[in-house]
């Protein structure tokens, strides 16, 4: 089976341009906060995976980390919002935005397109 090789290799690389999302205030606001996500990276959602676990060789406890895998991925993924908001600002973000804010940001533990990562061994 002859297989083509690739031609245009911008194809293997994550987007450089950021999406704006709009995260709704409140439930019954119709202000909204204005915010870029990146597209990650292959090495990036590696990174994040590895953030969220906390493996203690002394002790031998494996703990999760969801507040320090969350802060990874807003400094790695978060280009910037409307109104700027500073760190303090973040920490103190209510549950109603922040998990809205979740929902948008890449999760390191999906894949996209799984069905099709099935590496051929087939020599062209």
């Amino acid at each position: 089976m002859d297989k083509k090789t690739l031609k245009n290799k911008n194809l293997l690389f994550a987007p450089t341009e950021s999406e704006v999302h709009y995260i709704k205030v409140t439930p019954d606001s119709d202000e909204y906060l204005k915010i870029w996500i990146k597209e990650p990276t292959f090495l990036q959602l590696e990174k994040a995976q590895a953030k969220l676990i906390n493996l203690n060789s002394r002790t031998k406890d494996i703990s999760l980390e969801m507040d320090t895998l969350f802060r990874y991925l807003w400094e790695a993924f978060v280009e910037k919002t409307e109104p700027a908001l500073s760190a303090i600002e973040i920490l103190r973000l209510n549950p109603y935005v922040g998990n809205q804010i979740k929902e948008i940001l890449p999760d390191p533990f999906a894949l996209e397109g799984d069905e099709d990562l099935k590496v051929s061994s087939d020599e062209p």
